[in-house]
Parts: C-alpha cells; structure tokens; sequence
C-alpha cells in the first residue's frame, strides 16, 4: 500500500489560502519559476508534504524552496523550521532556504542557486 504524503485533503484548504496570500517575494519567485521558465522544469506553488506546505516544489529533482521573512529568526518559529525540515528531509526531499531580502534584491542570485540543484 502506498501513502500519500503530497497534497493531501488535509491541507487544501491551507494550500488555497497560502497562494491568495502570497507574500511580495513568493510573488516575484513564482513569476520566475511558473510555466518551466527555470531550466524547463516544472515547480509547484504551496505543495504539500504530510502536514506541512512548501512554498515551492520540484518533484522531479525533490527540491523544496522556502523563502523566508523575518519571522523566521523567531526562536519558537525556528524550533517549527526544524521539526518541519526533519520531516520533509526523511521523505528524501531536499530544501533550499532563502530570504525575502535575497529574491528582492537579488533574484538572478537565488536563481542561480536554484539552478545547482537542477543537476
């Protein structure tokens, strides 16, 4: 028997509400990354693993993005990035984090460090 761990009932509604809400730096990496325009490769916004979701998925590598704000230097928030992570990663899915700052500022930057993994 084989379990579902991706995009689950669980979370389509959270999924939903993520992509209305996405956050000014989701908005300019999904317009980089949307409609194979990174190297070919289809990603997905909002996926998600077992209980969590994912700012941004590529199955065929099994490479998450996470671009992450301030919030996340919080040390309860953190504490959730680590739990998270343990669990995407048990599932052999590798996670890439980057900050708002560096898609802001530097999108060509994190562009480039997405295309290392695409190898």
């Amino acid at each position: 028997m084989r379990i579902r761990v991706h995009n689950t009932l669980a979370t389509k509604d959270l999924r939903r509400r993520l992509r209305k809400e996405e956050t000014p730096a989701e908005k300019v990496l999904w317009a980089a990354l949307r409609n194979r325009k990174l190297n070919g490769e289809k990603f997905t916004r909002q996926h998600g693993i077992g209980a969590y979701v994912a700012d941004f998925h590529c199955s065929k590598y099994k490479l998450v993005i996470e671009v992450d704000g301030g919030i996340h230097l919080r040390k309860d928030v953190a504490e959730r990035d680590r739990t998270r992570s343990e669990f995407i990663e048990a599932w052999d899915i590798t996670i890439l984090r980057v900050t708002n700052e560096e898609v802001l500022n530097d999108l060509l930057g994190v562009l480039e460090k997405i295309r290392g993994y695409l190898k």
